[in-house]
């Protein structure tokens, strides 16, 4: 029984950066993850398409008789933009003292390198688990979580007792309520006409105008808010519409983030936004159409909860510093996972530093190579938690 060296460790999360899987493509990075696995014949592997070119990966190890841990990280990265502001290439993995870089290297192959490498050393130790380890390696987490959702819906989590998420949230915080997100979009169709005759046409500016001006004042009154979490945001982000200076516009649109907390359950806003639609158009030549894109619940959680309290000694113990219990602004895989028909706890806890998305993103290569030791802790405190 050996344990895998620091330089193999660094030289996984080297490969998995070196894989450019920018909002696709994730299927090469689940080859070579399945590819460390297939030394090992009791790693049942399984890969589960999405699209073309994007498959989640599940491997399961340890007891099926005993309880159910999940260790999730996605394998997308955003695009690294503008390349030749890097000072590294952001596909290479180079090392620079003790910073690695590469788009991805925060957000979130180092995490996902880290469980990798948290069950291929249990494999190649060994060690004996009370229960079994499921890694949940998803597509399109970056833009909505739908590897999660697929992985979901087939039954993955069904299992599950705990969720552990490598996100980079820092070794130091512990991630146990998260908002969630509701973006929409509102199509506003008009009819065109010369400028010089607007009576002939409908304008869609206009209509769609109706809409921006009411929405405010309604998302206002949800003045709750979250002790962590903080309240509810809505955002107009985007607005576009027209055709030409001289010709009264026939189509506009406008788009909108929100951010959501327990307290609003996403069923509410959806409620409030399609009344609103209607109402505006049961007015004369109002025609609008309301979408939604990935819509994800907030995560409520609960800090005392065992897995929270377990992570936060853990890696007290194991990085020497003070973890702090806190809440996300941002959703993650969780909130899809939480759907399934398991009652479980769902966390954050991973590897990172404060360069996600930006140029010369980076980690530290020593807070890598701890965040393995604290999932080798971990899991196993989890499953003892459960006797």
């Amino acid at each position: 029984m050996t344990q895998m060296t620091p330089q193999a460790k660094i030289s996984i999360l080297q490969h998995l950066i070196q894989i450019p899987s920018v909002n696709d493509h994730e299927t090469d990075v689940a080859d070579y993850i399945a590819s460390l696995f297939a030394p090992y014949p009791d790693a049942k592997v399984e890969k589960v398409p999405f699209a073309k070119h994007r498959d989640n990966l599940v491997v399961t190890i340890g007891h099926a008789d005993g309880p159910q841990i999940g260790l999730c990280g996605h394998m997308d990265v955003v695009d690294p933009g503008d390349v030749s502001a890097w000072s590294q290439d952001p596909f290479a993995g180079e090392i620079v003292g003790d910073q690695l870089f590469g788009r991805g290297a925060s957000d979130m192959k180092s995490g996902l390198g880290a469980i990798v490498i948290t069950m291929l050393e249990f494999l190649e130790q060994q060690t004996p688990l009370k229960g079994s380890i499921r890694l949940l390696a998803t597509v399109g987490e970056e833009t909505g979580e739908y590897g999660a959702a697929k992985l979901t819906d087939e039954g993955y989590a069904d299992q599950l007792a705990g969720l552990i998420i490598a996100e980079p949230s820092g070794l130091d915080n512990v991630v146990y309520t998260a908002r969630g997100v509701i973006d929409y979009k509102i199509i506003s169709t008009g009819k065109a006409s010369h400028s010089a005759q607007p009576e002939k046409g409908v304008n869609a500016i206009d209509n769609l105008m109706k809409f921006y001006n009411a929405v405010g004042p309604i998302m206002a009154k949800h003045d709750q808010t979250d002790p962590v979490l903080g309240s509810l945001l809505h955002n107009v982000d985007l607005i576009s519409g027209g055709e030409q200076i001289n010709s009264i516009p026939a189509q506009a649109e406008l788009m909108a983030n929100m951010r959501t907390i327990p307290a609003y359950p996403n069923q509410v806003i959806y409620d409030e936004l399609e009344a609103l639609v209607a109402k505006l158009n049961a007015e004369p030549d109002v025609q609008l159409d309301l979408s939604y894109s990935y819509p994800e619940e907030a995560i409520p959680g609960d800090p005392d909860a065992p897995l929270v309290q377990l992570a936060k000694q853990i890696s007290d113990e194991i990085c020497g510093h003070d973890t702090k219990i806190v809440g996300s602004g941002g959703a993650n895989d969780g909130a899809e996972f939480l759907r399934a028909k398991a009652d479980f706890t769902s966390i954050e806890i991973g590897p990172g530093s404060n360069t996600s998305h930006q140029v010369d993103e980076y980690i530290s290569i020593k807070e890598y190579l701890q965040a393995v030791e604290v999932y080798k802790a971990l899991v196993p405190a989890f499953f003892d938690s459960l006797d």
